[in-house]
């Protein structure tokens, strides 16, 4: 993971997270990195507002904003002293919007913070958060479950190859390099997963009217079609040192994808998250959604080449 030279990392509440303060300072030092260390005040609600009378809104967050800056003073401070390239910083204002735009502001190019549980969605792992930012932020949002173990020991890259799509490929590519990056440092295990969902048998013979023998065919040769750009990708990236299992799997992307982690007991799946919309920006795919609702590990997401993100400094 040689690439990342300017590090985000989101402190949530009082502190940057265990789990996730010792892998940005292992990956910043291990790249000769710059790291910054970020917490949000966000505003308080009105009714809030209106119950502390003894203090102005803007006097109250001013003291909120004061504490919290001492307190990742005092976080990075032993970094420092180390020798470690860290500043900190606290932003204020909407947490999304704001770690974006610092991500703007100070051209980082990885995001890296522990995942905050969606209150709404017990089951859920990712907050508003957590999910805003791998909708939109520009650069690879790396979100850790707080419970990780120190290290990785399987590790899953799930990639959709198009042979007739260059661009749609380097994105598969970059979440390949980053995968087999993260596996080779951490010593882990690598699955690479390709799930493809056919137009089913049935609709083929009964709504096409077509004959059995040229649906059996038809399902035969788009399954040798995924067989072989599967293949193509895997070849296009050294695997040199890395154990591998590859799972070309039929089915529908965002089922197969949470049920192979699951099985496999995956510790961080390495994905892409956007797909283009037509028009100016882009969003999050259908396939990406629902993945990252079902699963209960670390993401790293990532973005295609060219994204431009919908949030303005």
């Amino acid at each position: 993971m040689e690439q990342f030279k300017n590090i985000l990392l989101v402190a949530h509440g009082e502190n940057p997270g265990t789990v996730a303060l010792k892998r940005a300072v292992t990956l910043a030092k291990r790249n000769n990195a710059r790291l910054t260390v970020v917490g949000v005040v966000e505003e308080l609600p009105r009714v809030m507002r209106s119950l502390i009378i003894a203090l102005e809104p803007a006097d109250l967050w001013e003291m909120v904003v004061e504490k919290r800056r001492k307190r990742l003073a005092r976080v990075i401070e032993p970094l420092q002293k180390g020798g470690l390239g860290v500043t900190s910083n606290i932003l204020r204002g909407s947490a999304s919007l704001e770690i974006i735009r610092e991500v703007l502001r100070g051209k980082h190019d990885l995001v890296m913070m522990t995942a905050e549980a969606n209150v709404t969605l017990k089951e859920t792992l990712f907050g508003g958060t957590s999910m805003h930012l791998m909708r939109q932020c520009p650069c690879p949002v790396w979100v850790m479950k707080p419970t990780s173990r120190a290290r990785y020991a399987r590790v899953l890259a799930a990639v959709d190859p198009n042979a007739s799509d260059e661009e749609h490929n380097t994105l598969n590519i970059r979440i390949m390099e980053l995968a087999t990056s993260l596996a080779r440092v951490e010593e882990s295990q690598l699955h690479i997963v390709h799930a493809w969902s056919p137009i089913s048998a049935s609709t083929l013979r009964y709504t096409l009217r077509l004959p059995q023998q040229e649906v059996r065919k038809i399902v035969r040769e788009t399954e040798e079609a995924h067989r072989k750009g599967f293949s193509d990708l895997v070849q296009r990236i050294s695997l040199e040192g890395v154990k591998v299992q590859l799972h070309l799997t039929r089915g529908v992307p965002g089922e197969v994808i949470p049920l192979l982690a699951k099985k496999e007991r995956i510790e961080v799946i390495v994905m892409g998250t956007v797909c283009r919309t037509g028009i100016a920006g882009w969003l999050i795919g259908n396939t990406a959604e629902t993945v990252l609702r079902s699963v209960n590990c670390s993401v790293l997401t990532v973005k295609p080449v060219g994204f431009v993100t919908p949030v303005q400094l």
